[in-house]
């Protein structure tokens, strides 16, 4: 990592949103790979925090971004402490992560995913279904992915995330109302 980014924590509320790739050009910019087909959160925040790649992070660091833009099939960004192209390419692997508080607000009725994963899921009987483990993206529709126990055995179960499924994602009660029944 560089020894010139301030070193800093990581804030209570971050979330990993991308992975940069490499240097971008010879004056500083960097190629940055988002894990979002949507990367708002990068364009949102002016302060993007990095960690080392694999079990030896030596650290997080504070990069302050001068500007990020979409391009082609990445994001490209460049920052006042990243001077060069040997300094972007110092920072190839490294993590990139930004606090929950400075994304966009979404609009009605759009959910990011981070928050839905681990919210409960009953349905309209009230019958709990699981666990929201994981979101897939498959083609035109996204698909809830649930974590449940019965008897003692672990199930999955899949919903699409569409509204003729999903009645209610009430995040400030931490709760997914879905129109599914557990034989489905």
């Amino acid at each position: 990592m560089l020894p010139t980014l301030e070193a800093a924590e990581l804030p209570a509320d971050a979330i990993e949103v991308a992975r940069i790739a490499d240097a971008w050009g010879i004056k500083g910019w960097f190629k940055v790979l988002p894990h979002s087909a949507k990367p708002e959160a990068l364009f949102s925040s002016k302060r993007w925090f990095l960690q080392a790649p694999g079990g030896n992070a030596t650290g997080v660091f504070r990069l302050a971004i001068r500007e990020a833009k979409e391009h082609s099939d990445c994001v490209v960004a460049c920052s006042e402490d990243v001077p060069d192209r040997n300094a972007a390419e110092a920072l190839r692997g490294a993590r990139v992560f930004v606090p929950r508080s400075s994304f966009p607000t979404a609009a009605t009725d759009e959910y990011y995913w981070v928050d839905l994963i681990g919210l409960p899921v009953v349905n309209r009987e009230g019958v709990a279904l699981g666990t929201v483990r994981e979101m897939l993206a498959n083609g035109p529709q996204t698909t809830l992915v649930l974590e449940a126990l019965e008897d003692g055995k672990p199930v999955e179960r899949m919903i699409p995330f569409v509204s003729a499924f999903v009645d209610k994602v009430d995040l400030a009660g931490r709760l997914i109302t879905v129109d599914w029944q557990p034989d489905y």
